[in-house]
């Protein structure tokens, strides 16, 4: 299991700080979530950031874009230094050759989809693909409350990655905390992104921990 913190929750006052803290409390990757004020109700960061993000830590950038247009950032985002890529089905017409691109600039592909997406919009990229990112929110803000049905969904992606003898990952992300962790892991999420659960409470090395503990 790698806990995946989300930065929108952290304090960007001390965004370094903050990183290093959920690093020592067991963090495996950071979860860096990008928007653009059009595919979802928010704006955040771009390349800039997460080139100075690439700087403070070693870990993989988990970076998740939920942005129209995508396919003409995708350099920018890898050149900065991202480490994984999540595209949104949603979003793209081309959905293939953006992952084709991602691979090809040796970067790991995923593709994120909206809780009402149903899994039939993977059937045919899904071989392609490094990781699967499942919302269980509806995507553009921190702090949501986790849908319930999501962990069914997880399941069903599960048994159909396993069925076909596929390799991609699950992610899961949106309101992922110590109540329902344990959970999605036994349901085959390997991937958790937690937000406020890491950052929340001002103690981001103690909650990172606490979580990684509770998921295995």
């Amino acid at each position: 299991m790698i806990l995946a913190p989300s930065i929108l929750s952290a304090d960007f006052a001390r965004l370094g700080e903050d990183i290093a803290a959920a690093e020592r409390g067991g963090a495996g990757a950071i979860h860096v979530d990008v928007m653009d004020g059009h595919f979802v109700p928010n704006i955040t960061l771009g390349p800039p950031v997460v080139k100075s993000i690439r700087r403070a830590t070693t870990l993989p950038l988990d970076v998740h874009l939920m942005i129209e247009n995508a396919d003409r950032y995708l350099d920018a985002f890898i050149d900065a230094g991202a480490t994984w890529i999540s595209l949104h089905a949603e979003a793209l017409p081309h959905l293939q050759r953006s992952v084709a691109h991602l691979k090809d600039r040796g970067v790991q592909a995923g593709v994120a989809i909206n809780p009402a997406t149903p899994l039939a919009a993977l059937e045919e990229v899904l071989p392609e693909l490094d990781y699967v990112l499942v919302m269980s929110v509806n995507p553009g803000f921190g702090g949501q409350k986790f849908l319930p049905g999501s962990l069914d969904k997880v399941r069903r992606l599960r048994r159909q990655i396993t069925e076909r003898s596929l390799r991609a990952r699950i992610e899961v992300d949106g309101g992922v905390d110590l109540s329902n962790i344990r959970a999605l892991t036994e349901a085959g999420a390997t991937i958790l992104v937690a937000g406020q659960a890491v950052f929340g409470a001002g103690d981001a090395e103690r909650d990172a921990r606490k979580l990684v503990e509770a998921a295995r």
